[in-house]
């Protein structure tokens, strides 16, 4: 392994220092693929979890259900969506994922645009005490 985790740094791959799949409080998503401008994740989501409500400044999404029921807020829209249903959602939307089943959701995320981080996030409400966009913590510089 150590030979392995060699070759991977030396090539400069990120798989050498972060793995594909990151838990969240609310599940977990495995990177597939990625490239200039776009990114494919799997979306795990816990039963009876959700996402923060949020929006991303430099990213749309697509997200393709593979397995289960989602409750998607997109803008002021609220609908289900099922198994092999798919839903866009464009830039600086406010948008959340929701798994109101008792069995895990499944979606595929495929994630274009001029910029791809983590830290693309502006959250409007979440259920996990991070920080919210002009909350008190965030004004004040802490």
């Amino acid at each position: 392994v150590k030979h392995l985790v060699g070759i991977l740094t030396s090539r400069n791959l990120a798989e050498s220092v972060h793995h594909p799949t990151v838990e969240r409080p609310w599940g977990r998503y495995t990177v597939i693929d990625a490239g200039p401008g776009f990114q494919v994740k799997q979306v795990e989501v816990d039963p009876g979890k959700r996402l923060s409500l949020q929006l991303h400044e430099h990213r749309a999404e697509h997200w393709v259900v593979v397995q289960g029921q989602a409750l998607i807020t997109i803008g002021k829209e609220i609908k289900e969506v099922a198994t092999n249903e798919s839903v866009f959602v464009p830039v600086r939307t406010a948008h959340r994922l929701e798994n109101q089943g008792a069995e895990p959701l499944r979606i595929i995320e495929v994630q274009t645009g001029s910029y791809l981080g983590e830290d693309d996030i502006v959250r409007l409400a979440d259920d996990f005490w991070r920080s919210i966009a002009n909350d008190d913590e965030e004004e004040n510089g802490s």
